[in-house]
């Protein structure tokens, strides 16, 4: 049945919820999830029959889509406020990513540090 070993806690992106108990967790009807899906809206897992499997981080994407809905925005800008926020999401990883090489670098070369140390604290341009 599940490929999952049944002693493991089941995560946030684990694909554990039929559509019809996904359903009532957010509040939706069934087809209405499988609209957002066809949509890429939510992209839930497959069981080996291809039923869908919505996981804890599913239901928590369609109660954010059922509020943006609520809040007046329609469909296809929700899919761009998705795509933007995935973005930003990925974007900061990204920048963490690097400061932690820059730190390293910092830490390996004094003179890069003392030389980034100056550059923050040059003098306020003065007037002619």
């Amino acid at each position: 049945m599940s490929t999952q070993d049944e002693n493991q806690p089941v995560g946030d992106d684990d694909g554990v919820y039929v559509i019809s108990v996904a359903a009532e967790l957010s509040g939706m009807h069934p087809q209405t999830l499988r609209q957002y899906d066809r949509m890429g809206l939510v992209s839930p897992g497959r069981a080996s029959g291809r039923g869908r499997r919505y996981s804890l981080r599913d239901i928590a994407s369609l109660r954010n889509i059922q509020r943006l809905v609520g809040d007046g925005i329609n469909l296809a800008g929700i899919k761009r406020i998705i795509e933007l926020e995935s973005a930003v999401a990925n974007m900061a990883i990204e920048m963490a990513k690097l400061r932690t090489e820059v730190d390293a670098l910092m830490k390996v070369t004094p003179a890069a540090k003392a030389a980034s140390k100056s550059n923050r604290e040059l003098p306020a341009p003065q007037e002619p």
